[in-house]
C-alpha cells in the first residue's frame, strides 16, 4: 500500500457526526434526512458514471469538469458580498480606475490560494482548521481560532448591513429595523434548507446572474474611458490615500474564512483514493476555482468601472451604499414606478447577503469544530455570531446614520485583510510540506508564488498599520497618543511576533499517515472516478 502524509480518518467517522468537515457536519448544519447520501455538495452518481477507473492516468474531460463544478461557485458567492460592492464603489468613486490592478491581482491571488486550500482538503482529507489545531498546539491554536472567528464576524457584519440596505432600497424598511430582521434569517435559512439546498443555491446564483447581466449592460450606458481602464488594469498605482481602500479590496477578494470552508467541502467528494484520482481531483478543483473566481472578479471590475464612470468622472461623492443605487438608474426599463435595474440592485444585495450567510455559517462551524473540537448547535452558533454583528451595526446606524454603515462596510473588509496572513501562511506551509502532502506537495514555483502573495498581503497591512500608528502619535488629542503608545503599539508588536512564530515554527515530524489506495491492488479495479 502506498502512503501519503495526512490526518488519519476512521471509516465510520463519516456518518457519525464526529468528523467536523464531513457528512456529520453537513447534517448538523443543514438537518437533512437520515439518509446520509443526501449531502448538499455530493453529486456521486454523475461522478461515477462519467468515466470508470483508468489506472495510473485519469484523462480530463468536459464531462468531468462539469461534474466537479460547484464548490468554488459556492465560495465565489463570498466574493460578491456587500463588502465587495462597497469597496469596489469606494475605489471607483474616489480613485477612478487606478485600483483595477488591485482587483486583478487579488483575484489571481485568490485563485492560487483557494486551489491550495482544495489541495490540502483532497490530499489530507482534513480541512485547514483541523491541520492548524494539529500543528500549532496549545495557546497558538487558540489564538488562530480567535483570529478566524473575528474574520467570520467581520464577514457577517457585511451580510447584516448588505441585507438591511437591500431591504431599505426595495421595501423602504428603516435600516435599524432591517438589521434587527436579519437576526431572524437564521430560522428561515434552516427551514428552507430542509426542502432542498440545491434549489436555494440555484436561486441565489440566479439573483447574482441577473444583477451581473445588469452591470454588463450598464457598462455600455456608462461609457467608461477605455484608455483609463487599460491603464488602471496594467499600471500599478498606489499612494497612502488609496492604501486603505486597496487593503479593503484585498480583504474583500481574498477572504480568510473561505480557505477553511473550501478545504472542508472537497475532502470527501472523491469516489477513489488512488494517486491518479487525487491528482485529477486537484486539477479539476483548479479549473473549478479559475472559472468561478474569474466570473466573480469580472462583476467586481464592472462595479468599480461603472462607479468610476458615473461618480469619479462627474466628481460625485459617494458616502452611502444607497448613493450607488444611482448606478443602475438609466437603463430605461420600468415595471410600474420601479426602475428594473435599481430593483434588481436591491434584490441582489439581499440575495448576496443571504447566500454569503450560508458560507459564513458553514465556515464558522468548521472553524469551531476544527480548532476546539466542539459541535455547537447550528442555530445557537448562528445566533451568537449574528448578534455580535447586529449590535455594532445598530449602534453605528443610530450614531452616524447611513454614511456610518457604508464606512463600517469598508472597515470590515480592512479587518479581513489584517486577518488574512494568519490563514494564508499556515495554508502555504502545510501544502508545501512533504511530511503532510507526500508527493502532492507544492512545486517550488507554486510555493514561490504563494509566498509572494503572502508577502504582498503582509506588506500592504504593514503600511496600513504603520500609517495608523503614525496618525495616533501625531494626533493633537492626548488620549489618542496615550492609546497608541500604551495599547496599539504593544499589540502590534505581539501580533507581529506571533506572525513570525507561525511562519518559522519547526514542523512537527510525528504526524500520522493515512493510506491511499494502491494502484496495484485488486480492490482498485472496482473503484470509479468521475473524469
Amino acid at each position: 500500500m502506498a502512503e501519503v502524509a495526512g490526518h488519519p480518518r476512521e471509516e465510520d467517522q463519516e456518518g457519525t457526526g464526529k468528523g467536523p468537515g464531513r457528512n456529520g457536519g453537513f447534517e448538523a448544519i443543514f438537518n437533512p434526512p437520515e439518509d446520509q447520501d443526501e449531502v448538499f455538495f455530493d453529486d456521486d452518481q454523475l461522478r461515477e458514471e462519467a468515466v470508470p477507473n483508468l489506472g495510473e492516468h485519469v484523462e480530463l474531460t468536459w464531462r468531468g469538469v462539469i461534474a466537479h463544478l460547484g464548490p468554488a461557485f459556492l465560495i465565489s458567492v463570498g466574493y460578491l458580498d456587500p463588502g465587495n460592492w462597497a469597496t469596489d464603489i469606494e475605489g471607483g468613486s474616489r480613485f477612478g480606475y487606478e485600483l483595477l490592478w488591485v482587483l486583478i491581482m487579488s483575484n489571481l491571488m485568490a485563485i492560487l490560494l483557494q486551489t491550495l486550500a482544495t489541495r490540502l482538503g483532497v490530499v489530507t482529507r482534513s480541512h485547514l482548521a483541523e491541520v492548524c489545531k494539529e500543528e500549532y498546539t496549545g495557546m497558538p491554536s487558540y489564538a488562530l481560532w480567535v483570529l478566524a472567528e473575528l474574520a467570520i464576524i467581520a464577514t457577517d457584519l457585511t451580510e447584516v448591513l448588505g441585507t438591511a440596505i437591500g431591504l431599505n432600497l426595495v421595501f423602504n424598511i428603516p435600516l435599524v429595523l432591517g438589521v434587527i430582521l436579519t437576526a431572524l434569517d437564521t430560522f428561515l435559512l434552516l427551514a428552507v434548507q430542509r426542502h432542498g439546498m440545491r434549489r436555494l443555491e440555484q436561486l441565489m446564483f440566479g439573483f447574482l446572474a441577473i444583477i451581473s447581466a445588469c452591470f454588463i449592460a450598464e457598462l455600455f450606458f456608462a461609457k467608461p474611458d477605455l484608455l483609463e481602464v487599460v491603464k488602471g488594469t496594467f499600471i500599478p498605482r498606489l499612494n497612502l490615500e488609496s492604501l486603505y481602500v486597496a487593503c479593503g479590496i484585498v480583504g474583500a477578494t481574498v477572504m480568510p474564512h473561505n480557505f477553511y470552508l473550501h478545504s472542508a467541502i472537497v475532502g470527501d467528494r472523491m469516489t477513489s483514493r488512488s494517486k491518479a484520482a487525487i491528482r485529477a481531483e486537484c486539477k479539476y478543483n483548479l479549473i473549478d476555482s479559475a472559472v468561478a473566481l474569474n466570473a466573480a472578479v469580472f462583476i467586481n471590475c464592472a462595479i468599480l468601472i461603472i462607479s468610476a464612470a458615473n461618480f469619479w468622472a462627474k466628481d460625485i461623492e459617494v458616502v452611502t451604499l444607497q448613493d450607488a443605487y444611482r448606478l443602475l438608474e438609466n437603463t430605461g426599463f420600468r415595471i410600474g414606478k420601479f426602475e428594473v435595474a435599481q430593483l434588481l440592485f436591491g434584490i441582489a444585495l439581499i440575495a448576496s447577503g443571504q447566500s454569503s450567510t450560508l458560507c459564513g455559517t458553514l465556515a464558522g462551524q468548521y472553524v469551531m469544530e476544527g480548532f476546539l473540537e466542539i459541535r455547537a448547535p447550528p442555530v445557537i452558533r448562528r445566533l451568537v455570531t449574528r448578534m455580535l454583528a447586529v449590535v455594532p451595526s445598530v449602534i453605528v446606524i443610530l450614531a452616524t446614520g447611513d454614511s456610518g454603515t457604508y464606512q463600517l462596510l469598508i472597515l470590515s473588509q480592512v479587518v479581513l485583510s489584517l486577518q488574512l496572513p494568519f490563514a494564508v501562511i499556515p495554508l502555504i506551509r502545510f501544502t508545501s510540506s512533504k511530511v503532510r502532502m507526500g508527493e502532492f506537495h507544492n512545486h517550488w514555483a507554486v510555493s514561490a508564488l504563494s509566498w509572494i502573495c503572502a508577502i504582498i498581503v503582509i506588506f500592504l497591512n504593514l503600511l496600513l498599520v504603520l500609517s495608523f500608528l503614525k496618525e495616533g502619535f501625531t494626533s493633537e488629542k492626548l488620549v489618542f497618543k496615550i492609546l497608541t503608545g500604551v495599547l496599539a503599539t504593544p499589540l502590534f508588536v505581539v501580533v507581529m511576533l506571533f506572525l513570525v512564530y507561525i511562519t518559522f515554527k519547526k514542523e512537527r515530524s510525528e504526524d500520522s499517515l493515512y493510506v491511499v489506495d494502491d494502484l496495484s491492488s485488486e480492490d482498485n479495479s472496482m473503484d470509479n472516478f468521475a473524469s
